[in-house]
Protein backbone atom coordinates (compact mmCIF):
# COMPACT_ATOMS: atom_id res chain seq x y z
CA UNK A 1 0.00 0.00 0.00
CA UNK A 2 1.43 3.34 -0.75
CA UNK A 3 0.88 6.57 1.43
CA UNK A 4 -2.02 8.02 -0.16
CA UNK A 5 -3.92 4.33 -0.41
CA UNK A 6 -3.25 4.69 3.72
CA UNK A 7 -4.52 8.39 4.01
CA UNK A 8 -7.68 6.99 2.67
CA UNK A 9 -8.05 4.49 4.42
CA UNK A 10 -7.55 6.15 7.70
CA UNK A 11 -9.72 9.10 6.36
CA UNK A 12 -12.81 7.40 5.25
CA UNK A 13 -12.46 5.27 8.48
CA UNK A 14 -12.23 8.38 10.76
CA UNK A 15 -16.12 8.64 9.16
CA UNK A 16 -17.63 5.14 9.91
CA UNK A 17 -16.31 5.26 13.47
CA UNK A 18 -18.62 7.79 14.18
CA UNK A 19 -21.65 5.69 13.32
CA UNK A 20 -19.61 2.47 14.58
CA UNK A 21 -22.45 0.20 16.04
CA UNK A 22 -24.56 0.80 13.06
CA UNK A 23 -21.45 -0.26 10.79
CA UNK A 24 -21.34 -3.23 13.25
CA UNK A 25 -24.89 -4.19 12.97
CA UNK A 26 -24.85 -4.23 8.89
CA UNK A 27 -21.74 -5.69 8.77
CA UNK A 28 -22.49 -8.70 10.74
CA UNK A 29 -26.25 -8.69 8.72
CA UNK A 30 -24.37 -8.56 5.34
CA UNK A 31 -22.10 -11.26 6.90
CA UNK A 32 -25.21 -13.57 7.34
CA UNK A 33 -26.99 -12.92 4.24
CA UNK A 34 -24.27 -13.68 1.92
CA UNK A 35 -23.08 -16.73 4.14
CA UNK A 36 -25.54 -18.23 6.35
CA UNK A 37 -23.61 -21.14 7.48
CA UNK A 38 -21.05 -18.72 9.16
CA UNK A 39 -23.13 -17.75 11.83
CA UNK A 40 -22.71 -21.08 13.56
CA UNK A 41 -19.32 -19.81 14.46
CA UNK A 42 -20.31 -16.56 16.51
CA UNK A 43 -22.59 -16.07 19.74
CA UNK A 44 -26.11 -15.64 19.82
CA UNK A 45 -25.62 -11.68 21.27
CA UNK A 46 -23.30 -10.34 19.09
CA UNK A 47 -23.28 -6.98 21.12
CA UNK A 48 -19.53 -7.79 22.18
CA UNK A 49 -18.43 -9.03 18.87
CA UNK A 50 -19.50 -5.97 17.04
CA UNK A 51 -17.43 -3.78 19.66
CA UNK A 52 -14.38 -6.39 19.22
CA UNK A 53 -14.78 -6.04 15.48
CA UNK A 54 -14.31 -2.17 15.41
CA UNK A 55 -11.84 -1.79 18.23
CA UNK A 56 -10.07 -4.75 15.79
CA UNK A 57 -10.31 -2.59 12.74
CA UNK A 58 -9.14 0.99 14.39
CA UNK A 59 -6.24 -0.77 15.19
CA UNK A 60 -5.61 -1.98 12.01
CA UNK A 61 -6.56 0.88 10.26
CA UNK A 62 -3.85 3.27 12.49
CA UNK A 63 -1.91 0.82 12.17
CA UNK A 64 -1.29 0.96 8.62
CA UNK A 65 1.37 3.29 8.84
CA UNK A 66 3.54 0.95 10.23
CA UNK A 67 2.13 -1.93 9.21
CA UNK A 68 5.04 -4.23 10.99
CA UNK A 69 3.32 -2.87 14.06
CA UNK A 70 -0.09 -4.69 14.21
CA UNK A 71 1.46 -7.79 12.38
CA UNK A 72 2.02 -9.81 15.45
CA UNK A 73 -2.01 -9.63 17.02
CA UNK A 74 -3.15 -10.31 13.09
CA UNK A 75 -0.92 -13.40 13.60
CA UNK A 76 -2.67 -14.57 16.95
CA UNK A 77 -6.29 -13.43 15.76
CA UNK A 78 -5.63 -15.85 12.45
CA UNK A 79 -4.89 -18.75 14.31
CA UNK A 80 -7.36 -17.96 16.59
CA UNK A 81 -9.71 -18.01 14.05
CA UNK A 82 -8.26 -21.11 13.03
CA UNK A 83 -10.21 -22.67 15.91
CA UNK A 84 -13.50 -21.60 15.86
CA UNK A 85 -13.57 -22.92 12.42
CA UNK A 86 -12.86 -20.21 10.08
CA UNK A 87 -11.34 -21.55 6.60
CA UNK A 88 -9.30 -19.27 3.96
CA UNK A 89 -12.38 -19.18 1.98
CA UNK A 90 -14.27 -17.80 4.48
CA UNK A 91 -11.69 -14.42 4.05
CA UNK A 92 -13.02 -12.94 0.99
CA UNK A 93 -16.58 -13.59 2.36
CA UNK A 94 -15.85 -11.21 5.40
CA UNK A 95 -14.20 -8.42 2.72
CA UNK A 96 -16.61 -8.39 0.79
CA UNK A 97 -19.53 -7.88 3.92
CA UNK A 98 -16.48 -5.62 4.96
CA UNK A 99 -16.36 -3.43 1.65
CA UNK A 100 -20.36 -3.45 1.22
CA UNK A 101 -20.46 -2.17 4.59
CA UNK A 102 -18.21 0.64 3.91
CA UNK A 103 -19.60 1.53 0.77
CA UNK A 104 -22.71 1.69 2.37
CA UNK A 105 -21.49 3.55 5.79
CA UNK A 106 -19.76 6.13 3.46
CA UNK A 107 -22.13 7.12 1.13
CA UNK A 108 -20.83 9.59 -1.11
CA UNK A 109 -17.55 9.43 0.15
CA UNK A 110 -16.92 5.62 -1.12
CA UNK A 111 -15.39 6.44 -4.13
CA UNK A 112 -13.63 4.16 -6.51
CA UNK A 113 -10.36 5.45 -4.97
CA UNK A 114 -11.48 4.49 -1.58
CA UNK A 115 -12.95 1.27 -2.80
CA UNK A 116 -9.26 0.22 -4.28
CA UNK A 117 -7.66 1.67 -1.16
CA UNK A 118 -9.87 -0.79 1.49
CA UNK A 119 -8.85 -4.02 -1.13
CA UNK A 120 -5.47 -3.23 -0.99
CA UNK A 121 -5.49 -3.21 3.00
CA UNK A 122 -7.74 -5.71 3.85
CA UNK A 123 -5.91 -7.98 0.54
CA UNK A 124 -3.08 -7.49 2.51
CA UNK A 125 -4.02 -8.15 5.66
CA UNK A 126 -6.25 -10.88 4.89
CA UNK A 127 -3.26 -12.36 3.08
CA UNK A 128 -1.07 -12.27 5.50
CA UNK A 129 -3.27 -13.64 8.15
CA UNK A 130 -4.15 -17.06 5.31
CA UNK A 131 -0.31 -17.61 5.43
CA UNK A 132 -0.10 -17.41 9.21
CA UNK A 133 -2.91 -19.75 10.15
CA UNK A 134 -2.99 -22.41 7.23
CA UNK A 135 0.51 -21.87 5.89
CA UNK A 136 -0.37 -20.72 2.46
CA UNK A 137 -1.38 -17.40 0.88
CA UNK A 138 -4.98 -17.15 -0.33
CA UNK A 139 -5.43 -17.50 -3.83
CA UNK A 140 -7.38 -15.01 -4.73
Amino acid sequence: MDPTQIRLVQDSFAKVASISDQAAVMFYDRLFQVAPAVKAMFPADLTEQRKKLMTMLAVVVNGLSNLESILPAARTLAKRHVTYGAKPEHYAVVGSALLWTLEKGLGSDWTSEVASAWTAAYGTLSDFMIAEAYGHPSTR
